[in-house]
C-alpha cells in the first residue's frame, strides 16, 4: 500500500532578493519534511533565512523586490508555487494559517475583535457560519477570560497575552491543517509565554494539526518541537529530532547557539559605594477620566509605594509582567514624568526640580530603550545620533572634537568607528542597539537606565549586549537600573533585585538570595517560567 505523502515537502527550495542591482540570496536549496501533527522549528539568528522560509510556503513574498522561488513546496503532493491565485486563496487561511510576531501590527486597530474573528470565517466559510456563539467558543478555546465581554473590544484594550490569543484564535477559526508560527512570543512575558506555548501544543494535539514553529529561542524549541531544523545564512547546517540535536549538536554554528545564552553572576554590590540614585515611598498615578466634564472617578497606580537606591558600579534589576510599573518606574526616576515621593541624584534632592533646573543633570542620566529601530531616526546618520545629546547639552566642543567622541563611543561599544556615516537600516538589531547604548555613553553618564535593552535580539546577540554592559560598567563605574522580563539576563547583570507586580513591589533582595529562595508565590512563577529547562539545557551546553 502506498503511504501518503507528508503533508509539507519542501525541495531545494531557492529564494533571491534584489539588492543594489544584484541578486542576494537569501535561502540556498532549502530542503525538509513536515508530516500532519508534528511540530517543526525553524531556528537561527536574525538573517538566516527562516521567516522567509515560511513565508514562502503560502506564497507571501514581497514581489519583484524577490525573485521568483526556485524549487518546489508540495502542499499534499501539489506545488504551492503553481498554484492558480485562486487555489492559493483556498490554501491561505483555510488549510494553511499564520501567527505573527507582533499582534498588534497584524490585528486592524479600527475593528472589534468580533468583526475580525468573523471576516475570517465568512471568507472561506460563508457569512452564515460566522455567528457569536462560534467566535465565543473560538476565544474560550485560546484562553480568554469571559470571551462573550471581549467581542467588542478593540486591539488596544487587550494586553499582549490577550491579542496573542485573538490571533491564534483567528488562525485556528477554519481548523487549518497548518499552523505556522512566526516569532509569535519574542516579546511577551516569561509566564504567558508558556501560556501561549503549552496552548499552542494542547490545541496541536487536539486538532491533530502540524506546525511550523519560527524562533531563535531554544528554550521555546525544547517545550514545543518534535524535530529541529538550524538555519544559519539561508542554508539548512543541522536537522533532526529536537531531543538528538539538543543533546548531540552536531554542527559549531548548533554548539555555538546553544551556548549562548547569558552566563555568570554578578559580583555583590560594594556597600560603601556612593549611592547615585535612589527614591523613596515613588508613586505614579495615573487618573482615569470619564463623562462630560471628565471627572476624575479612579486611578490606575502604576507606580504605588516603591523604594530603591542604585550605588555605583551597580546593577538593580527590575523584573515582573508588562503593565506591572517596570518602565513608569524608570521614567519616574530620570524625572521623565511626574511622580511623588523623594527622588534624589548623587545625594541631591531633584523630585522639585523643573525641566530648566533638570537640564544640566541629563548629560549623567540616561536611558537605553527596548527597541533600537524605533529609537533611532532613520534620517539621521550614526554620527549625528550620537552627536546629538552633545549638541543639545550646549557643550562648547567643536564638530572635530564631537567626531572623536562619537568615534571613541562606537570603539567602546565594539563597532568600526569608520561607520559613522552609515544609517540604521544599514546595521542589523544588535548593532542598532549598540549604537543606542554609544549615544548613551558618548555624554559620559554616571546613571543610565536600561528598559528591555536585550528582549527584541537573538540569543548570541543578548550575550554579546550583556557582555559589553558588564565591561561598561567595570571601566566607567557606571550605576544601572536593568528593567527586563528575562530573567536569564537580570541574573547575569544584576546584583539586586526588585519584583514588580501592579505598581507594587512584591519582594526584593540580593539577587543572589532572591534566584536561590524566592519568597512569593509570584516571584516563584515567574521563576518556574522563566527556569523550566535550565538544568537540562545546562547538561546540553556543558557536553
Amino acid at each position: 500500500m502506498k503511504a501518503d505523502p507528508p503533508l509539507i515537502d519542501v525541495r531545494d527550495l531557492s529564494i533571491a532578493f534584489a539588492q543594489g542591482g544584484e541578486r542576494k540570496t537569501v535561502v540556498d536549496r532549502v530542503s525538509f519534511r513536515l508530516e500532519k501533527g508534528k511540530a517543526l522549528a525553524l531556528v537561527g539568528e536574525s538573517g538566516s533565512g527562516k521567516s522567509v522560509t515560511a513565508q514562502a510556503i503560502v506564497r507571501l513574498l514581497p514581489q519583484p523586490a524577490a525573485s521568483y522561488p526556485t524549487g518546489e513546496i508540495l502542499f499534499r503532493g501539489r506545488d504551492v508555487l503553481r498554484m492558480t491565485d485562486a487555489e492559493l486563496r483556498a490554501v491561505r487561511g483555510g488549510n494553511v494559517t499564520m501567527v505573527f510576531q507582533e499582534p498588534m501590527t497584524s490585528l486592524n486597530p479600527l475593528h472589534t475583535i468580533e468583526r475580525q474573528i468573523s471576516e475570517i470565517i465568512a471568507l472561506h466559510e460563508g457569512r452564515a457560519a460566522a455567528t457569536k456563539k462560534r467566535i465565543v467558543e473560538l476565544l474560550a478555546e485560546v484562553g480568554i477570560v469571559d470571551p462573550g465581554e471581549r467581542l467588542g473590544a478593540y486591539p488596544h484594550q487587550l494586553s499582549g497575552g490577550q491579542r496573542q490569543r485573538v490571533m491564534i484564535a483567528m488562525a485556528l477559526a477554519n481548523r487549518p491543517d497548518l499552523l505556522i508560527a512566526d516569532e509569535p512570543t519574542t516579546a511577551l512575558d516569561v509566564t504567558v509565554q508558556a501560556q501561549i506555548l503549552k496552548l499552542l501544543k494542547d490545541l496541536q494535539t487536539k486538532l491533530g494539526m502540524a506546525m511550523l514553529f519560527i524562533t531563535h529561542d531554544l528554550n521555546v524549541v525544547r517545550r514545543i518541537a518534535d524535530e529541529v531544523i538550524v538555519m544559519q545564512r539561508g542554508e539548512i547546517v543541522e536537522a533532526g529530532r529536537m531531543a538528538e540535536v539538543f543533546a548531540n549538536p552536531q554542527h559549531p554554528y548548533t554548539q555555538a547557539l546553544l551556548a549562548a545564552e547569558p552566563k555568570g553572576e554578578a559580583p555583590p554590590g560594594d556597600t560603601s559605594a556612593p549611592t547615585i540614585a535612589s527614591a523613596e515611598n515613588l508613586k505614579v498615578w495615573f487618573p482615569i477620566k470619564r463623562g462630560l466634564f471628565r471627572r476624575t472617578v479612579g486611578y490606575v497606580k502604576a507606580v504605588d509605594g516603591v523604594t530603591l537606591s542604585v550605588r555605583e558600579g551597580q546593577t538593580v534589576g527590575v523584573v515582573g509582567e508588562s503593565g506591572s510599573g517596570k518602565t513608569t518606574l524608570g521614567h519616574a526616576m530620570l524625572r521623565l514624568i511626574r511622580s511623588e515621593g523623594p527622588i534624589a541624584y548623587c545625594g541631591r534632592p531633584i523630585d522639585g526640580l523643573n525641566s530648566k533646573a533638570m537640564r544640566p543633570l541629563r548629560r549623567e542620566m540616561q536611558i537605553v530603550f527596548q527597541d533600537p529601530f524605533g529609537s533611532l531616526s532613520p534620517r539621521m546618520s550614526v554620527a549625528e545620533i550620537v552627536e546629538e545629546g552633545l549638541i543639545a547639552q550646549g557643550t562648547k566642543l567643536n564638530a572635530a572634537e564631537r567626531r572623536r567622541i562619537a568615534e571613541q563611543a562606537l570603539a567602546d561599544t565594539g563597532l568600526d568607528p569608520s561607520t559613522l556615516d552609515r544609517y540604521p537600516h544599514e546595521f542589523s538589531g544588535g548593532q542598532r542597539q549598540r549604537i543606542a547604548i554609544a549615544r548613551a555613553m558618548a555624554l559620559d553618564p554616571k546613571f543610565v537606565v536600561l528598559d528591555e535593552p536585550t528582549s527584541a535580539l537573538d540569543m548570541s546577540i543578548q550575550a554579546q549586549i550583556v557582555d559589553l554592559l558588564r565591561d561598561l560598567q567595570k571601566r566607567r563605574k557606571l550605576a544601572y537600573l536593568f528593567i527586563s522580563h528575562d530573567l536569564k539576563v537580570v541574573r547575569a547583570l544584576a546584583s539586586e533585585i526588585i519584583v514588580m507586580r501592579r505598581g507594587k513591589v512584591v519582594e526584593s533582595g540580593e539577587a543572589k538570595a532572591v534566584f536561590a529562595a524566592p519568597q512569593s508565590d509570584y516571584t516563584r512563577a515567574l521563576f518556574a517560567a522563566a527556569f523550566s529547562n535550565e538544568a537540562t539545557l545546562s547538561g546540553v551546553v556543558s557536553q
